[in-house]
Order: C-alpha cells, then sequence, then structure tokens
C-alpha cells in the first residue's frame, strides 16, 4: 500500500496526447500568424477555421481519450463519448493493451486514453520497485485498482454506467463548422 494520500480527482492521459496538443497548437498559431503578417487580418479570419479544424481533429484523436478517477466512480472518455461508471460497479481492472474496466457480469468498458501496455519500457522510463523494473503503466494502473479498492471498501454503491456526450469538445466543432461555411460564403465558395 502506497503512503500518498489519493488526490480528490485524478486524471490519467497519454503523455503523448498532451504532447501533439503542444505541438498543433503552436503550429497552428504559426500558420495564423504567418498568414496576418502576409494578407491580413481579413484573409487569416477566412483561413483561421481550417487550420482549427485540424487543430479539433488532433484534439478528437490524441487528447479528448481520458480516464478520470474520483471517490465514486472512474470515468472514462473514449474521442467524445464519456461513461461514467461508480466503482461499487466495477468488478475488476485490467490492463491488456489499456484499461479495461470490468462490471455488471463481465461487461466491459475499454479506455482508449490513459495508461498503455504497449512495448516494455525503457531503463530510464521505468520505475524500480524492490530491485524490480516496472513500467510507468502498471504503476497507474495499481493507482486505479487502489481508488477502486478504497471507494469499494468505503462503502461506495453500485449503479449502472451513465454516458454522455463531451459537451464542450461538440460545441467547438460546431463554431468552427460554422465558421468555415461563413468563410466559404465570404469567399464566394468552392471553385
Amino acid at each position: 500500500m502506497s503512503s500518498e494520500a489519493p488526490r480528490e480527482r485524478d486524471v490519467l492521459r497519454a503523455p503523448s496526447g498532451t504532447i501533439a496538443m503542444i505541438v498543433s497548437g503552436v503550429v497552428a498559431l504559426f500558420l495564423l500568424g504567418d498568414a496576418v503578417v502576409r494578407a491580413g487580418w481579413g484573409e487569416m479570419l477566412l483561413l483561421a477555421p481550417w487550420v482549427l479544424l485540424a487543430v479539433w481533429f488532433v484534439y478528437l484523436l490524441m487528447y479528448a481519450s481520458v480516464i478520470e478517477t474520483d471517490a465514486g466512480a472512474v470515468t472514462v472518455q473514449n474521442f467524445l463519448r464519456r461513461t461514467r461508471l461508480p466503482w461499487g460497479a466495477v468488478r475488476d481492472v485490467r490492463l491488456r493493451y489499456q484499461v479495461v474496466f470490468v462490471y455488471d457480469e463481465g461487461r466491459e468498458l475499454k479506455a482508449f486514453g490513459g495508461p498503455v501496455a504497449g512495448r516494455p519500457g525503457r531503463p530510464s522510463r521505468t520505475r524500480v520497485d524492490g530491485g524490480r523494473r516496472e513500467p510507468p503503466a502498471l504503476h497507474e494502473v495499481e493507482a486505479i485498482r487502489r481508488r477502486w479498492e478504497a471507494a469499494v471498501d468505503s462503502g461506495v454503491p453500485g449503479g449502472t454506467p451513465t454516458r454522455s456526450w463531451d459537451l464542450w469538445g461538440l460545441g467547438s466543432l460546431a463554431v468552427i463548422v460554422a465558421w468555415a461555411l461563413v468563410a466559404v460564403v465570404m469567399t464566394g465558395g468552392p471553385a
């Protein structure tokens, strides 16, 4: 058992998603800044929705999928779909390629975000426990298991999963698409 107290809410996301968002944001800012310098603000505003659409797809494919844990449940977001699963309904937490939560007579909720069990880690990227090297993904899954076990021990009730959509992600897509349609109309449509 770890001596560190769990935080109120933990967020597990693949580091590559954060890196991809930062890189795509920097590239988008460079492209839009270049458009302002070369063509002016008006032309940049007509170009911006297409650049932002590319950044949105990076968000969707690399950054949106995440695992969030708190004292009462785990929330798994796969792309734009969110599923909140109460800890009392969880029967097992496994790591295949990705984290899998087993509930309700063997049903599974696979998490596309969070730790993955890819290739064995390099020595510099592994944690050493008692002389044994351990990939970071195993350490993170153990933290999820400890959170689950602590919640079950404290009597968190079960229940059914609740599903919802990432409204911020869908809302931003709607704004970008509307902006793109305005840009198409302002430029006279496709040639």
